[in-house]
């Protein structure tokens, strides 16, 4: 039986940007976008189910994040996940990698044992891929990185596959342990209908504060009472959950990375030869290639 936490963020979908979306100072509008799962924190939620499968345990799944992240958290329901946790305080607001992996550290800290942490190599908004290897440093544990493949699980022993440029490497590491996940190791499985039916409904703590808010006759002890009962509610965990948070490593205040200067890089076309498809064109498409030292 292994316990494994996976870390998963929902990104603005990047594949969509355009300059509807792009502020004057060049940054992007998050708002203007479309929330999406993380691919990568998706493929690695489905090899922390392929270990639940094989050889029993339990997957709770977390994420940083504003409430409508909500959302994702569902689909990690839906596809298997036991329980889900949404990190969210506005304290956490404008956190950069550091900040990041400080609070995320914190809140698997505050949810007990566990054998496995899991998480993506990289989230498509930052491509910084340092949101894993400091949680593992933050949390005091070895760490697997760029994993495609877990090849073997034995007591607290497991031997998994690394990708690395030009192959991969075979590593063992003692649990428990951090692994990151890369992209194309696994393809994550659909939705099942029957999780769907029962967690379409689940609701996270701002979710039950806004009924009550909306109908006088509902209280929020029994609303708690009753969602947990049904295993339908997604935790909230705030920084006054997390008793010895340190507030100054929190948010902008604890966020070292400055952007120093933004740039909007326009891509325009210039001139260009047609070649034609005969003997003389692919010669003289040849002899320029040569003059311009791109070949020889």
């Amino acid at each position: 039986m292994y316990r494994s936490i996976v870390m998963v963020k929902q990104v603005p979908d990047t594949a969509n940007i355009s300059g509807k979306v792009m502020k004057e100072d060049g940054t992007v509008n998050r708002a203007k976008l479309p929330a999406i799962f993380n691919h990568e924190d998706k493929e690695a939620l489905e090899m922390a189910l392929q270990v639940k499968e094989k050889f029993g345990g339990t997957v709770s799944v977390i994420t940083m994040g504003p409430p409508r992240a909500s959302d994702m958290l569902k689909e990690c329901l839906y596809m298997g996940a036991d329980n889900a946790y949404l990190i969210s305080d506005r304290k956490f607001a404008g956190s950069d990698t550091l900040a990041t992996s400080y609070v995320l550290s914190e809140a698997i800290k505050s949810l007990g044992e566990f054998d496995f942490v899991f998480a993506g190599r990289q989230a498509i908004d930052g491509d910084t891929a340092q949101v894993g290897p400091q949680t593992a440093e933050k949390l005091g544990l070895p760490q697997i990185t760029y994993a495609e493949e877990i090849l073997e699980l034995k007591d607290k022993t497991v031997r998994i596959r690394r990708a690395i440029d030009g192959g991969f490497e075979i590593l063992e590491g003692k649990l428990p342990l951090l692994i990151t996940v890369v992209k194309g190791a696994n393809q994550p499985r659909p939705f099942s209908s029957k999780r769907v039916m029962i967690y379409k409904n689940a609701k996270t703590l701002l979710d039950l504060q806004k009924l009550c808010d909306e109908n006088s006759l509902l209280y929020l002890d029994e609303l708690l009472f009753e969602y947990k009962n049904k295993n339908m509610y997604i935790s909230t965990i705030t920084a006054d959950d997390l008793k010895e948070l340190d507030t100054s490593r929190l948010g902008l205040h604890g966020s070292p990375t400055k952007v120093h200067k933004v740039e909007s890089v326009v891509l325009s076309g210039g001139e260009f030869s047609k070649i034609d498809p005969s003997r003389d064109g692919i010669s003289k498409l040849i002899d320029e290639l040569l003059n311009d030292h791109i070949l020889g």
